[in-house]
């Protein structure tokens, strides 16, 4: 298993070290986790490289990495189409302090399936592919308002999903202070556990505020309202929980990288997930702390 997380920071890190080393003239991602309407122009085409880690449960070990690559292509100046290859590297051990009721601790968080709960668990796989269409109704460059509508299916070995946002997006100061607001609903299919399938869904709340103090480089902060559902169809609610963090962004017309940090501020379980919560904070597939860091350049 040792190899195998090798190998996926090997690749990683590879392709970002080739993305940031090719010239040519770039798109923009501003912020870490919240899209905006800065799409890629008819006829061009984009590679992304996407590195997300999330790290620090209620006690012992929990790193979830994953790695997204994409290929953007500009099908309108308002339309965009992406394919993702999508992976993850999970390290857990004894991260939980309050599993299935009792008070013991045991290893759980997603992707660790049930059989691993009282053992250290690793894993290292390619998990699937998703495809995202964006389609822009007004540009923020153009108009008071930016507005566009974001659709994700995700076929994937842990889980099945399929997520829609809507983008909201103004810009102020001749371009140099950007506010974005994202509307997230997402049904999802979790398979990573075979002794159990399951139905959730979740609604999040995902914002940022984003301003060039100089030329090529944004600085801002970026946060989550999160709240997930049992159910694929927003049945009853089971968590919520806080997230706020800075983000740092560099582009010029070579290539563009960004990276962002988000911390729990606090969360909240319901039943029938109470047990996934402690000390103030919602743990399952989150943790105290997640870094990203994004780069981009455009193929000739």
């Amino acid at each position: 298993m040792k190899k195998q997380n090798i190998n996926l920071w090997s690749v990683a890190l590879l392709s970002l070290g080739l993305l940031v080393a090719k010239p040519s003239a770039a798109g923009e991602g501003t912020f870490g986790w919240v899209y905006t309407l800065d799409l890629q122009p008819k006829g061009s085409w984009e590679i992304e490289q996407k590195l997300d880690l999330t790290s620090g449960q209620a006690a012992g070990t929990y790193n979830l990495w994953k790695s997204r690559t994409g290929i953007e292509y500009g099908i309108t100046d308002n339309l965009q189409l992406t394919g993702y290859l999508n992976a993850f590297s999970v390290q857990a051990n004894k991260n939980s302090i309050n599993c299935e009721g009792s008070r013991k601790r045991c290893t759980s968080g997603f992707p660790v399936p049930g059989y691993a709960s009282h053992q250290s668990y690793t894993n290292t796989e390619v998990d699937g592919a998703s495809a995202e269409l964006i389609w822009r109704l007004t540009n923020p460059v153009t108009s008071p308002i930016g507005v566009g509508l974001y659709l994700e299916p995700t076929l994937g070995k842990t889980e099945d999903s399929i997520e829609a946002r809507l983008l909201l997006q103004s810009n102020f100061l001749d371009d140099r202070l950007v506010f974005a607001v994202n509307l997230i609903a997402e049904s999802a299919k979790v398979k990573f556990d075979p002794s159990e399938t399951t139905y959730e869904s979740m609604f999040d709340i995902r914002y940022g505020v984003s301003y060039r103090f100089q030329s090529n480089w944004f600085a801002g902060v970026e946060g989550r309202f999160h709240n997930d559902f049992d159910g694929a169809s927003f049945g009853r609610q089971t968590q919520r929980a806080n997230f706020i963090g800075p983000n740092l962004h560099y582009a010029n017309q070579d290539f563009w990288v960004t990276a962002a940090w988000l911390y729990q501020i606090g969360g909240t379980c319901w039943e029938p997930s109470a047990a996934e919560c402690s000390g103030g904070k919602v743990w399952d597939s989150h943790g105290k702390n997640q870094f990203i860091v994004k780069v981009g350049f455009p193929i000739p």
